[in-house]
């Protein structure tokens, strides 16, 4: 127990340090890829669920549940997000025996293809360009007790435009408690990791210097760019499941999110089960502040499982995901497999 208080003081150390960006850094920081939730079973939920989500969708709301798979699984979840641009994302996980659980994940953003612009081709040379931006992570996750579990998740995040690209290290750290009469809590820290800044060869700007060689270093200059910090956040959530009767459960969970990225956020979200096979979802997501000045706000969703005779399990999940402003909302469709 004495090991266990010290570690959930050490997390939540790392909890103040993730809120504790004054107001002048609010939407100073880059990488906001790593703000773009994932899997359609949470996003229907509104991302309340962090407090109890296991297996490989936790990978990326809280890597403490992780260990609670009973089996190994594997996901891939698409959404149509903003503007045509996509999401994919791909996540594993299993047991490695009394040791815990090993995951790994990877999330691309597809922009599409983007023309090429210079100063004498004003609207467009004719040639396109597609960012690569892409976070591959991998994940240890351990159940302590009956109780407690954690987990912690080492991200590689790396953004390229043409010849020029940023890359930079993150860290994720999660602790799940689960208290008697099926409350839990939980508690996440997001994206702690290296400062980023771009770099490369179309960063090198040539210019005419009088009397000077174009292809020598008179006639050239190299762009200056800023360092920009990961989008960190620290949530702390509750989750409350009820077992109506041996068909019928419902689950409700709620949020708070403090981050140095914008204004602090409320979530909540709500999910009814019938036989473990048909889902219902809901949730919702509010600004603490200027809540009018929310793009998210309303989402639901429903999913679908189906257990095979060989053992394996399959999940079809969808979520829609209102979005002010755009023409738009985000839909989510994602296939997860249970061994």
């Amino acid at each position: 127990m004495r090991k266990l208080l010290v570690f959930l003081a050490v997390v939540f150390v790392y909890a103040g340090i993730a809120s504790a960006g004054d107001v002048a850094r609010k939407g100073t920081t880059g990488a906001d890829q790593l703000l773009i939730p994932v899997g359609a079973r949470s996003i229907a939920t509104g991302g309340a669920f962090l407090a109890n989500t296991t297996g490989v969708e936790s990978i990326y709301y809280n890597p403490a549940g992780l260990d609670l798979a009973g089996s190994p699984e594997a996901e891939f979840s698409y959404m149509s997000y903003l503007a045509d641009i996509n999401i994919s994302y791909l996540a594993v996980g299993a047991k490695v025996g009394s040791l815990g659980s090993l995951g790994f994940s990877f999330k691309t953003v597809d922009m599409g293809n983007i023309p090429v612009t210079t100063n004498d081709a004003p609207e467009g040379t004719g040639a396109n360009y597609s960012p690569s931006i892409f976070t591959a992570a991998v994940t240890y996750s351990k159940v302590i007790t009956d109780r407690v579990s954690v987990g912690f998740n080492a991200k590689l995040i790396h953004e390229g435009i043409m010849n020029a690209s940023a890359n930079g290290f993150g860290l994720d750290f999660g602790v799940q408690y689960r208290f008697p009469y099926h409350l839990a809590l939980g508690v996440a820290v997001k994206n702690i990791g290296s400062n980023m800044s771009y770099s490369g060869q179309d960063l090198e700007v040539r210019t005419n210097v009088p009397n000077s060689n174009p292809s020598s270093a008179l006639g050239a200059y190299y762009a200056v760019t800023e360092e920009f910090n990961l989008p960190s956040y620290y949530e702390l959530s509750i989750a409350y499941d009820h077992k109506i009767n041996e068909q019928n459960n419902v689950s409700f969970g709620a949020a708070f999110r403090s981050n140095n990225a914008g204004e602090d956020q409320l979530l909540f979200g709500a999910e009814y089960s019938f036989m473990k096979t048909l889902y219902l979802r809901g949730g919702y997501n509010m600004l603490t502040e200027n809540s009018s000045q929310s793009i998210y706000g309303f989402a639901c969703g429903a999913g679908v499982n189906y257990s095979m005779t060989e053992g394996i399990a399959i999940t079809f999940d969808y979520a829609y995901r209102s979005v002010k402003d755009f023409p738009t909302a985000n839909h989510v469709f994602t296939v997860k497999l249970a061994l």
